[in-house]
């Protein structure tokens, strides 16, 4: 559905958002127009003390504060306890195993696929429809090779259906 322009006067159609508070969940519909205008002259910090605007700032980058100065002194003597251990005794973290949690057969198949253990679905799939033209024996010339290569990559994405569960 088009809106209006919210510009008193305006008759065109309203197809720019332009945020009504900081809390950004009210907006204005304008043109383009007078959606550059209101932009221009907006400021999110107005009727902020610069504490404010600090506090925001610093909320918004870094997080919420912690309530509990407890808490927050023992995570900060841990991570400075972390980034000791690491800078120091490198050779420690370098003998921690990496383990998957995946199937030995879901890392092989995105092995077939070239594809790290963090690929999406839709990366997957996008793979697979390259390899698929790529290696299909009514299309590759090497006929031979293309069907044994064609099998063995639709090997690997019916386990990947499987492991991601779809149809």
């Amino acid at each position: 559905m088009i809106k209006k322009c919210d510009h008193p006067g305006c008759t065109k159609a309203g197809t720019c958002r332009a945020p009504k508070t900081r809390d950004l969940r009210e907006y204005w519909w304008f043109c383009r127009e007078h959606a550059a205008e209101y932009n221009k002259n907006w400021n999110y910090y107005a009727g902020m003390t610069p504490e404010e605007i600090e506090a925001d700032w610093e909320r918004q980058v870094f997080g919420a504060p912690l309530k509990d100065n407890a808490t927050a002194n023992q995570d900060a003597k841990d991570y400075v306890n972390f980034l000791n251990d690491f800078i120091s005794g490198r050779s420690k973290f370098d003998r921690i195993p990496t383990r998957s949690t995946m199937p030995r057969n879901v890392v092989s198949a995105l092995k077939v696929f070239n594809l790290p253990i963090s690929s999406s679905w839709r990366e997957i799939t996008a793979r697979y429809r390259t390899l698929a033209k790529q290696h299909h024996p009514d299309i590759a010339t090497d006929k031979k090779s293309a069907a044994s290569e064609f099998t063995r990559v639709s090997a690997a994405y019916d386990v990947l259906k499987k492991y991601f569960g779809k149809k």
